[in-house]
């Protein structure tokens, strides 16, 4: 089993910046995928984006340009460096890992951002 801890969330204001982490552990050698999801209040989980163990990304339309994932293979840890953020960018942040035909997911980290 793979287990994820995420870090990094907090309050910023419209335009401004954060970095998440996602620290893996566990069957880490089993993983395809990982990426990053939210949930708006009131609203269901969507992709942000998600980065293969062959370093290729894919990102929601609505964070292309502005939001980065990245991944130190070393250490089992994604990033998900967002800027210029938004209001609308306001959610719980879930890290996810694709292994073997599963999935395992954070515990989520919480981004608010005040216009």
């Amino acid at each position: 089993q793979v287990q994820l801890g995420e870090s990094g969330g907090g309050l910023v204001q419209a335009g401004g910046s954060l970095r998440l982490s996602c620290a893996a552990s566990g069957s880490t050698f089993n993983i395809d995928r990982m990426g990053w999801y939210r949930q708006p209040s009131g609203k269901q989980r969507e992709l942000v984006a998600t980065i293969t163990s062959g370093g290729s990304t894919n990102y929601a339309d609505s964070v292309k340009g502005r939001f980065t994932i990245s991944r130190d293979s070393t250490k089992n840890t994604v990033f998900l460096q967002m800027n210029s953020l938004k209001p609308e960018d306001t959610a719980v942040y879930y890290c996810n890992a694709y292994y073997t035909g599963f999935n395992s997911w954070g515990k989520g980290t919480l981004v608010t951002v005040s216009s």
